[in-house]
């Protein structure tokens, strides 16, 4: 028996500076909520992460309606995931000729939206 998928209007954010924890709580107040309501949500979190999320949700609704012909007032955030990237290592001098390492976390914001179900 074969179902008929919405569409889904996806769009990545990758390599973005921030830890895989503190993207994914964000991303767990945002899904399932409508577009209008996650912008409202992110525009008023105190969260360093908000910014390239909302700029990936952005994107996200953007490819909705071009590339789709969705309507942007009726969509909701179906999937929102982070994944973990690459770490950048720097090294910050000790005293005695020591060096300790400073671990930079990246991570790949995934968004997902469609048409809500009327």
């Amino acid at each position: 028996m074969a179902t008929t998928a919405s569409p889904q209007a996806l769009a990545h954010g990758r390599f973005v500076r921030g830890s895989v924890s503190k993207v994914r709580r964000v991303l767990d107040q945002i899904r399932g909520r409508s577009y209008r309501d996650a912008l409202i949500m992110l525009e008023f979190m105190p969260y360093r992460s908000t910014g390239p999320i909302t700029k990936v949700l952005r994107s996200a609704v953007a490819n909705a309606e071009h590339n789709m012909g969705l309507d942007p007032s009726n969509l909701v955030v179906s999937m929102a995931s982070a994944d973990m990237g690459p770490t950048m290592k720097r090294y910050r001098p000790r005293a005695q000729g020591r060096a300790y390492q400073i671990k930079k976390q990246t991570c790949h914001i995934s968004i997902g939206v469609t048409p809500q179900d009327a």
